[in-house]
C-alpha cells in the first residue's frame, strides 16, 4: 500500500501516524507538506493526522481545508482514494467539505485527553472491516473541539444510510447522538476524533486501533 500522510503547519501527530502505518503495512508513508498540489504517484491512501493546524486559528481545520494539497485530497476522494482523517484531521475534512458537520468546542469547555470506550456501529465499510458490528472498544482522545454537530435531517441521514462508524459509549465532549466517526457517502472517507494510532501496540495499553490499519490494508491491497 502507498500511502501519504499530510503534514501542516502545527501538525503534531504526523509522526505517530507515520509509523503506526508502517509497522502495519511494512511501508512508510510520504510525509506530503501542505503547499504542495500534488499527491505522490500511485497514492492509494491518504492520512490526515490530529495536531493544531496552523494553531487552531479561525477555527480548528478551517485554514488547513484551504492549503493547495487538500485540492488534491478532494480529487483522489473522488476518484474513491481512501482518505481517513483523525481528530484534527477529522475538522480538516468536514471544513473542506468532505464529510458534513461540524466539530465544535467540547461541552465542557475543556481539553479531554484519555481512553474513551467506542461502540464500532458500522463494520462493513473498508475502515471498520475488521472489527465486528457492536463490538466495543477503547481508544484515546486528546482534543478541544471533539464536539460534532450538524442539523437533524443531517444527522439522521447519517444514521439511515449506516455513515455512523463509531459512536462514544459514554459522554465525553457532547456530541451530537454520541457520534465519534463518521463516513461519506461513498463509502471511502472517514473522520473520527480518536486517535486509533495511539491504540496500536501493548505498550500502548491496548490494541484497538491497530486492527482499522489492518483492515483497511487488506481492502486496499
Amino acid at each position: 500500500m502507498k500511502s501519504a500522510v499530510l503534514v501542516f503547519p502545527g501538525s503534531n501527530c504526523d509522526r505517530d501516524l507515520a509509523v503506526a502505518i508502517e509497522q502495519v503495512t511494512g511501508r512508510a508513508p510520504a510525509m506530503v507538506w501542505h503547499r504542495e498540489a500534488e499527491l505522490p504517484d500511485g497514492t492509494d491512501f491518504i492520512a490526515i493526522p490530529g495536531g493544531f493546524s496552523y494553531g487552531d486559528y479561525l477555527r480548528s481545520g478551517a485554514m488547513a481545508a484551504r492549503s493547495p494539497i487538500m485540492r488534491a485530497v478532494s480529487e483522489a476522494a473522488g476518484r474513491g482514494v481512501p482518505v481517513l482523517g483523525i481528530c484534527n484531521g477529522f475538522q480538516v475534512l468536514t471544513e473542506a467539505g468532505l464529510l458534513p458537520g461540524a466539530l465544535m468546542r467540547n461541552a465542557g469547555l475543556h481539553f479531554v485527553c484519555r481512553p474513551v470506550g467506542l461502540k464500532v456501529e458500522n463494520s462493513q465499510s473498508i475502515f471498520t472491516s475488521a472489527y465486528r458490528a457492536g463490538e466495543e472498544i477503547s481508544i484515546p482522545v486528546a482534543h478541544h473541539d471533539g464536539n460534532y454537530q450538524a442539523d437533524a435531517e443531517t444527522l439522521d441521514r447519517l444514521e439511515s444510510e449506516g455513515r455512523v462508524a463509531f459512536r462514544y459509549t459514554g459522554e465525553v465532549n457532547g456530541s451530537a447522538r454520541s457520534i465519534a466517526g463518521i463516513i461519506n457517502a461513498q463509502g471511502n472517507v472517514l473522520g473520527m476524533m480518536p486517535h486509533p494510532e495511539r491504540a496500536l501496540e501493548t505498550a500502548h495499553g491496548n490494541t484497538d486501533g491497530r486492527r482499522l490499519f489492518e483492515g483497511l490494508l487488506e481492502a486496499v491491497a
